[in-house]
């Protein structure tokens, strides 16, 4: 089959020939028609994340949409490796139906982004109706998107933060502050998703330990920094609960099923994202091109 292929985890993705998948018991042979372009995918691609466990060559891409051999359409997440989504076909285990209201397109490029919040808030934290959410570093993709999510799963506040004003503005929520200026955080949080990690999340994290009441960081991205000093005293003195989400705190099956409670409600719940389907065959020099939010490579 052709599949865009990593032979070194040191150079983008080449489209070329690959070996067919081949199911196993539990897993369904599917026809690919789109794959987003994630950080998740691209950190998995050169060998950067934690859960990446082969070396090259291999098909990049831990999730798509497609048809199955009876026609069904559905999402399908995780291949196993070596082989990945962005080819072709995919043999996936985990798998959810689309609603008719959602593109393939679309369906791709939300998957990754809407998981991440919604497994944080659903399986992580627990959140109750009417508590408050600190959403760290709100106006990337995923955590814009964090914001109508915690609102639909019952917020009562939601406050974001992060360092661009005008991105800040536009997001729906109760209170809006800068990230480098977290310190000044004055009111309770019942849970924080903090995409950011790093300096800012230290600070953060500080300000918190300063107050008793009970509150769940979920750590769930790191794009400032992969670790933050943080004082025994403050941990033990403090109601802190300090936890992440992601691959392997949460089990594949309900990361699956967070995505399709998501897409059932995409647009009842007010989410959006624009994406830039290029085609399969183009991987090789779009995977070096910024995106204005994600690029979702289609046949």
């Amino acid at each position: 089959m052709q599949a865009a292929v990593v032979h070194d985890f040191q150079q983008p993705p080449r489209w070329g020939e690959f070996p067919d998948p081949q199911p196993r018991a539990g897993e369904t042979l599917i026809d690919v028609r789109a794959a987003a372009l994630s950080n998740l995918v691209r950190a998995r691609a050169a060998g950067r994340h934690y859960s990446n466990d082969h070396a090259p060559p291999l098909v990049p891409g831990v999730d798509g949409v497609g048809r199955t051999p009876n026609g069904r359409r559905v999402y399908f997440a995780f291949p196993r490796p070596p082989h990945g989504s962005m080819a072709e076909q995919a043999a996936a285990a985990h798998l959810v139906e689309l609603p008719d209201s959602l593109d393939d397109v679309t369906a791709a490029a939300a998957a990754n982004p809407v998981m991440a919040s919604w497994a944080a808030l659903t399986r992580r934290a627990r959140l109750q109706p009417g508590e408050t959410v600190l959403i760290h570093g709100a106006t990337g993709v995923t955590g814009r998107l964090a914001v109508p999510i915690a609102r639909h799963l019952g917020a009562g506040r939601i406050l974001v933060t992060g360092r661009d004003p005008s991105k800040l503005a536009r997001l729906p929520a109760d209170t809006t502050m800068s990230s480098e200026n977290i310190e000044k955080l004055d009111e309770k949080v019942d849970v924080v998703l903090d995409f950011l990690f790093g300096s800012s999340a230290q600070k953060l994290l500080t300000t918190l330990a300063h107050q008793t009441h009970r509150c769940r960081y979920v750590q769930i991205g790191s794009i400032a920094g992969d670790s933050v000093q943080l004082s025994a005293h403050d941990l033990r003195a403090s109601g802190l609960e300090l936890m992440g989400s992601g691959l392997g705190s949460v089990p594949l099956p309900d990361l699956v099923a967070c995505i399709g409670e998501a897409f059932q409600v995409f647009h009842t719940a007010g989410l959006s994202i624009e994406a830039d389907p290029v085609p399969f065959s183009d991987i090789e020099t779009a995977w070096t091109q910024g995106d204005s939010e994600r690029l979702v490579f289609t046949r």
